[in-house]
Protein backbone atom coordinates (compact mmCIF):
# COMPACT_ATOMS: atom_id res chain seq x y z
CA UNK A 1 0.00 0.00 0.00
CA UNK A 2 1.51 3.53 -0.88
CA UNK A 3 1.71 6.10 1.57
CA UNK A 4 -1.25 8.15 2.52
CA UNK A 5 -2.07 10.25 5.05
CA UNK A 6 -4.52 9.13 7.69
CA UNK A 7 -5.96 10.67 10.17
CA UNK A 8 -7.30 9.81 13.46
CA UNK A 9 -10.36 11.85 14.87
CA UNK A 10 -10.14 11.51 18.95
CA UNK A 11 -7.50 11.04 20.94
CA UNK A 12 -8.43 8.90 23.54
CA UNK A 13 -6.85 5.72 25.31
CA UNK A 14 -7.70 3.87 22.21
CA UNK A 15 -7.14 6.52 19.90
CA UNK A 16 -3.90 7.35 21.27
CA UNK A 17 -2.58 3.53 20.44
CA UNK A 18 -4.31 3.77 17.35
CA UNK A 19 -2.52 6.52 15.67
CA UNK A 20 0.55 5.30 17.07
CA UNK A 21 -0.09 2.08 15.30
CA UNK A 22 -0.92 3.65 11.94
CA UNK A 23 2.45 5.87 12.12
CA UNK A 24 4.39 2.85 11.54
CA UNK A 25 3.33 2.98 7.75
CA UNK A 26 1.63 6.17 7.21
CA UNK A 27 1.74 9.75 7.76
CA UNK A 28 -0.69 10.53 10.99
CA UNK A 29 -3.18 13.16 12.17
CA UNK A 30 -4.73 13.83 14.93
CA UNK A 31 -7.73 16.08 16.26
CA UNK A 32 -9.09 15.93 19.26
CA UNK A 33 -12.37 17.95 20.56
CA UNK A 34 -10.36 18.18 24.09
CA UNK A 35 -7.38 19.97 22.41
CA UNK A 36 -4.25 18.21 22.25
CA UNK A 37 -0.64 19.81 23.26
CA UNK A 38 2.64 18.78 21.84
CA UNK A 39 4.00 17.09 24.46
CA UNK A 40 1.10 14.71 23.95
CA UNK A 41 1.65 13.21 20.60
CA UNK A 42 4.23 11.31 19.67
CA UNK A 43 6.97 13.46 17.12
CA UNK A 44 6.39 11.85 13.75
CA UNK A 45 2.27 12.07 14.40
CA UNK A 46 1.03 15.98 13.51
CA UNK A 47 -1.88 18.03 15.40
CA UNK A 48 -4.29 19.47 13.13
CA UNK A 49 -8.14 21.39 13.58
CA UNK A 50 -11.17 19.72 12.90
CA UNK A 51 -11.16 20.87 9.35
CA UNK A 52 -7.54 19.59 8.92
CA UNK A 53 -8.59 16.19 9.60
CA UNK A 54 -10.73 15.61 6.97
CA UNK A 55 -8.11 16.12 4.81
CA UNK A 56 -6.88 13.08 4.61
CA UNK A 57 -6.63 9.48 2.55
CA UNK A 58 -8.69 7.87 4.87
CA UNK A 59 -10.00 8.59 8.39
CA UNK A 60 -10.74 6.50 11.46
CA UNK A 61 -13.28 8.21 14.20
CA UNK A 62 -12.39 7.06 17.39
CA UNK A 63 -14.92 8.10 19.40
CA UNK A 64 -17.48 7.05 22.08
CA UNK A 65 -20.30 4.77 20.45
CA UNK A 66 -22.51 7.58 22.18
CA UNK A 67 -20.94 11.05 20.80
CA UNK A 68 -20.65 9.37 17.21
CA UNK A 69 -24.00 10.41 15.63
CA UNK A 70 -23.35 13.89 16.77
CA UNK A 71 -19.84 14.16 15.47
CA UNK A 72 -20.99 13.03 12.46
CA UNK A 73 -23.59 15.47 12.26
CA UNK A 74 -21.30 18.50 13.38
CA UNK A 75 -18.27 17.57 11.20
CA UNK A 76 -20.65 16.96 7.99
CA UNK A 77 -19.49 20.23 6.24
CA UNK A 78 -15.91 19.24 6.24
CA UNK A 79 -16.43 15.45 4.73
CA UNK A 80 -14.75 14.66 1.66
CA UNK A 81 -16.03 12.00 -0.82
CA UNK A 82 -12.84 10.75 -1.96
CA UNK A 83 -11.83 9.71 1.74
CA UNK A 84 -12.21 6.14 3.20
CA UNK A 85 -14.19 6.39 6.36
CA UNK A 86 -13.70 3.83 9.24
CA UNK A 87 -15.19 3.68 12.53
CA UNK A 88 -13.68 1.82 15.40
CA UNK A 89 -16.58 1.49 17.83
CA UNK A 90 -17.14 -1.92 19.47
CA UNK A 91 -20.80 -2.24 18.07
CA UNK A 92 -21.30 -1.74 14.37
CA UNK A 93 -24.52 -2.13 13.30
CA UNK A 94 -25.74 1.61 14.25
CA UNK A 95 -22.62 3.70 13.40
CA UNK A 96 -22.70 1.42 10.03
CA UNK A 97 -25.94 2.94 9.40
CA UNK A 98 -25.10 6.57 11.00
CA UNK A 99 -21.85 6.64 8.47
CA UNK A 100 -24.21 5.76 5.29
CA UNK A 101 -26.79 8.15 6.36
CA UNK A 102 -24.74 11.16 7.15
CA UNK A 103 -21.43 11.14 5.29
CA UNK A 104 -22.24 12.49 1.68
CA UNK A 105 -23.58 9.26 -0.44
CA UNK A 106 -21.02 7.23 -2.79
CA UNK A 107 -18.77 7.53 0.13
CA UNK A 108 -16.69 4.38 0.47
CA UNK A 109 -17.00 3.84 4.61
CA UNK A 110 -16.08 0.79 5.92
CA UNK A 111 -16.61 -0.57 10.02
CA UNK A 112 -14.09 -1.70 11.91
CA UNK A 113 -13.61 -3.07 15.32
CA UNK A 114 -10.21 -3.47 16.43
CA UNK A 115 -11.24 -5.96 19.48
CA UNK A 116 -8.68 -4.76 21.81
CA UNK A 117 -7.72 -1.87 24.41
CA UNK A 118 -4.23 -0.01 24.69
CA UNK A 119 -3.86 -2.85 27.47
CA UNK A 120 -4.07 -6.23 25.57
CA UNK A 121 -2.33 -4.85 23.10
CA UNK A 122 0.83 -3.72 24.86
CA UNK A 123 0.86 -7.14 26.78
CA UNK A 124 0.12 -10.17 24.11
CA UNK A 125 1.83 -11.17 21.23
CA UNK A 126 -0.63 -13.13 19.81
CA UNK A 127 -2.60 -11.66 16.59
CA UNK A 128 -5.57 -9.62 17.65
CA UNK A 129 -9.02 -9.86 16.43
CA UNK A 130 -9.76 -6.81 14.00
CA UNK A 131 -13.51 -7.21 12.64
CA UNK A 132 -14.09 -5.77 9.28
CA UNK A 133 -17.66 -5.21 8.02
CA UNK A 134 -18.18 -3.16 4.89
CA UNK A 135 -20.41 -0.87 4.56
CA UNK A 136 -20.26 1.38 1.27
CA UNK A 137 -16.86 0.21 -0.17
CA UNK A 138 -15.19 -1.12 -3.46
CA UNK A 139 -14.11 -4.68 -3.10
CA UNK A 140 -10.63 -4.17 -3.70
CA UNK A 141 -10.44 -1.08 -1.01
CA UNK A 142 -11.62 -3.82 1.51
CA UNK A 143 -9.18 -5.93 0.10
CA UNK A 144 -6.36 -3.80 0.22
CA UNK A 145 -6.95 -2.40 4.20
CA UNK A 146 -7.77 -6.10 5.21
CA UNK A 147 -4.41 -7.13 3.96
CA UNK A 148 -2.24 -3.99 5.61
CA UNK A 149 -4.27 -5.07 9.05
CA UNK A 150 -2.88 -8.89 8.51
CA UNK A 151 0.32 -7.70 8.11
CA UNK A 152 0.07 -6.13 11.23
CA UNK A 153 -0.57 -7.68 14.87
CA UNK A 154 -4.10 -8.26 13.57
CA UNK A 155 -6.13 -11.19 12.60
CA UNK A 156 -8.63 -10.10 10.48
CA UNK A 157 -12.37 -11.51 10.21
CA UNK A 158 -14.69 -10.62 7.20
CA UNK A 159 -18.47 -10.26 8.65
CA UNK A 160 -21.52 -8.12 8.35
CA UNK A 161 -22.27 -5.44 10.77
CA UNK A 162 -25.61 -7.51 12.52
CA UNK A 163 -23.02 -10.83 12.62
CA UNK A 164 -20.97 -8.70 14.14
CA UNK A 165 -23.09 -7.59 16.96
CA UNK A 166 -24.81 -10.96 17.59
CA UNK A 167 -21.48 -12.08 18.56
CA UNK A 168 -20.31 -9.94 20.60
CA UNK A 169 -23.38 -9.42 22.45
CA UNK A 170 -22.22 -12.23 24.27
CA UNK A 171 -18.49 -12.60 23.63
CA UNK A 172 -18.08 -9.58 24.55
CA UNK A 173 -21.21 -7.74 26.18
CA UNK A 174 -21.95 -10.48 28.38
CA UNK A 175 -18.22 -10.76 30.33
CA UNK A 176 -17.98 -6.84 30.56
CA UNK A 177 -22.32 -7.34 31.70
CA UNK A 178 -20.67 -10.24 34.49
CA UNK A 179 -17.62 -7.97 35.25
CA UNK A 180 -19.53 -5.26 36.33
CA UNK A 181 -21.81 -7.25 38.21
CA UNK A 182 -19.26 -9.42 39.86
CA UNK A 183 -17.54 -6.14 40.99
CA UNK A 184 -20.66 -4.91 42.88
CA UNK A 185 -19.71 -8.23 45.46
CA UNK A 186 -16.87 -6.47 45.91
CA UNK A 187 -14.71 -9.75 46.00
CA UNK A 188 -11.31 -9.80 47.44
CA UNK A 189 -8.00 -12.10 46.67
CA UNK A 190 -7.35 -14.26 49.15
CA UNK A 191 -4.12 -16.82 50.18
CA UNK A 192 -6.57 -20.23 48.54
CA UNK A 193 -7.23 -18.64 45.85
CA UNK A 194 -8.30 -21.36 43.10
CA UNK A 195 -7.07 -20.36 39.60
CA UNK A 196 -10.64 -19.91 38.66
CA UNK A 197 -11.23 -17.71 41.20
CA UNK A 198 -8.19 -15.88 39.94
CA UNK A 199 -9.66 -15.61 36.50
CA UNK A 200 -12.90 -13.98 37.73
CA UNK A 201 -10.90 -11.46 39.56
CA UNK A 202 -8.74 -10.86 36.20
CA UNK A 203 -12.14 -9.97 34.34
CA UNK A 204 -13.39 -7.93 37.15
CA UNK A 205 -9.96 -6.11 37.01
CA UNK A 206 -9.73 -6.11 33.00
CA UNK A 207 -13.34 -5.01 32.25
CA UNK A 208 -13.46 -2.32 35.25
CA UNK A 209 -10.42 -0.53 33.89
CA UNK A 210 -12.95 0.36 30.83
CA UNK A 211 -14.67 3.25 31.40
CA UNK A 212 -18.51 3.48 32.69
CA UNK A 213 -19.41 5.15 29.54
CA UNK A 214 -18.16 2.01 27.52
CA UNK A 215 -19.81 -0.30 29.31
CA UNK A 216 -23.26 1.36 28.90
CA UNK A 217 -22.27 2.08 25.40
CA UNK A 218 -21.76 -1.64 24.68
CA UNK A 219 -25.00 -2.59 26.48
CA UNK A 220 -27.73 -0.02 25.07
CA UNK A 221 -26.17 0.10 21.20
CA UNK A 222 -25.72 -3.29 20.51
CA UNK A 223 -29.74 -4.45 19.46
CA UNK A 224 -28.73 -8.06 20.30
CA UNK A 225 -27.85 -7.43 24.24
CA UNK A 226 -31.01 -6.91 25.51
CA UNK A 227 -31.51 -10.74 24.27
CA UNK A 228 -28.31 -11.26 25.65
CA UNK A 229 -29.23 -9.97 29.99
CA UNK A 230 -32.73 -11.78 29.51
CA UNK A 231 -31.26 -14.92 28.29
CA UNK A 232 -28.73 -14.11 31.15
CA UNK A 233 -31.60 -13.44 33.69
CA UNK A 234 -33.48 -16.68 33.05
CA UNK A 235 -30.39 -18.83 33.35
CA UNK A 236 -29.68 -17.69 36.62
CA UNK A 237 -33.12 -18.36 37.12
CA UNK A 238 -33.11 -21.93 36.29
CA UNK A 239 -29.61 -22.78 38.34
CA UNK A 240 -31.70 -20.97 41.41
CA UNK A 241 -34.64 -23.26 40.99
CA UNK A 242 -32.56 -26.42 40.81
CA UNK A 243 -31.01 -24.91 44.11
CA UNK A 244 -34.08 -24.96 45.83
CA UNK A 245 -35.21 -28.14 45.00
CA UNK A 246 -31.99 -29.51 46.52
CA UNK A 247 -32.93 -27.81 49.70
CA UNK A 248 -36.23 -29.38 49.71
Amino acid sequence: MPTKTVSVYGYGRFGRVWAEILAEDFQVKVFSRRGLKVNEVAPEIEITDEKGIFDCDALFFCVAISSFEEVLKKSARYFKKETVYFDTCSVKVFPARWMKELLPEGSRIIATHPMFGPDSYKQTAKKLPNAICNVTADAEIVEEWAAYFSSKAFKVELMTAERHDKMTAYSQGITHYMGRVLAELELQPTQIDTLGYKMILEVIEQTCHDSWQLFLDLQNYNPYSNRMRERLSESICRVNAALGKLET
